[in-house]
């Protein structure tokens, strides 16, 4: 199993980023796809999930009406769209995949936002 993420990087306030995480190894269409983040000497956060069809997504109240989860099924892909960032969403973000109540995480991507 490998879940690979990418997209992270350095922008300022107000802009936006757009991760992926690449998945092989197990039955992507039919597993539950999560972001989470983290910073230094806190817990693992959840962002953001999406069910196996991709429907009812939901967020962390902090990151709602600015980050959108969305996969692709036929290319065993998930994304997160990020929008207005803002300092304190500043974090390690990682992917998860829960399949057959098996919980996958992927190495994770750093986003910096500063200005």
């Amino acid at each position: 199993v490998q879940l690979v993420e990418s997209g992270g990087g350095l922008v300022q306030p107000g802009g936006s980023l757009r991760l992926s995480c690449a998945a092989s190894g197990f039955t992507f269409s039919r597993s539950v796809m999560s972001w989470y983040r983290q910073t230094p000497g806190k817990e693992r956060e959840l962002v953001a999930r999406i069910t196996s069809g991709g429907g009812s997504p939901n967020y962390a109240d902090s990151v709602q009406g600015r980050f959108t989860i969305s996969r692709n099924n036929a290319e065993n892909t998930v994304f997160l769209q990020m929008n207005s960032l803002k300092p304190e969403d500043t974090a390690v973000y990682y992917c998860n995949a829960i399949n057959r109540l098996r919980s996958y995480w992927g190495q994770g991507t750093q986003v910096t936002v500063s200005s």
